[in-house]
Order: C-alpha cells, then sequence, then structure tokens
C-alpha cells in the first residue's frame, strides 16, 4: 500500500468548499427567516442550492474522487448475482425456524438453570 505523504491539495480547492458551506449555510438560514412563503417555493430553492453545492463540489479533487468511486461502485453492484425471489423466501423462511428454535433452547435452558438455581439456594423463583 502506498500513501501519499504530501498534502497537495489545490488552493482552490478550499475556496470551493468554502463556497459549498455558505451555500448551505445560507439555505439553512433562508429556510429559517421565510418561514412564511410557501414550502413549495423554498423546497425548489432548497433542490437549486443542493445541486449547485454539488456541482461546485464535485470541481474539487475530493468530489472527483467520490464520483470515481460511485462510478466503480456502481459497476461492481452490476456484476452482484441477486438471488430470486424464490431463494430469498427460503433463506428467510430458514433464518426465521433457526431464530425460533435458539428461542426455545434457550428459553429452555433458562428455565431448568432458574430451578438449578433455586434448589440449591432454597429460594423458589
Amino acid at each position: 500500500m502506498s500513501e501519499k505523504t504530501e498534502n497537495t491539495s489545490n488552493p482552490l480547492d478550499m475556496l470551493k468548499w468554502l463556497i459549498v458551506f455558505a451555500l448551505l449555510a445560507g439555505l439553512i438560514s433562508a429556510n429559517y427567516m421565510f418561514g412564511e412563503v410557501s414550502v413549495l417555493y423554498r423546497a425548489l430553492a432548497a433542490v437549486a442550492v443542493v445541486v449547485i453545492a454539488g456541482f461546485i463540489a464535485a470541481t474539487t479533487e475530493k468530489g472527483s474522487a467520490f464520483l470515481t468511486f460511485a462510478k466503480e461502485s456502481r459497476l461492481e453492484v452490476r456484476k452482484v448475482i441477486w438471488p430470486t425471489r424464490q431463494e430469498a423466501n427460503q433463506t428467510t423462511l430458514i433464518v426465521m425456524v433457526a431464530t425460533v428454535f435458539m428461542a426455545l433452547v434457550l428459553w429452555g435452558l433458562d428455565g431448568i438453570i432458574v430451578r438449578l438455581v433455586g434448589f440449591i439456594t432454597g429460594i423458589g423463583a
């Protein structure tokens, strides 16, 4: 594994992140200040500001790395062989039966231990 020991971040990236956080903080305060305005207009403005902030964040180094990661993750998810409905139902049934069985076993062991401790100590439960 190789690690970057140098901090090669772009100074412009810091400015972009500050703009992103300022936009989001402004969105929160504007939503609070304009509480009497229709929810629809506030929601549309919120979506617009979040999209603009997302585009600005995507132009940074970390943002582009995240987008690359997301694209690669999507490709990996496409490679997964998902179970059929029948396989999922059978697996769910097996898990439920095993859970009920273990619950009964633990309930039985608990009852035996309570009676054993009660017998030894002479205290009835």
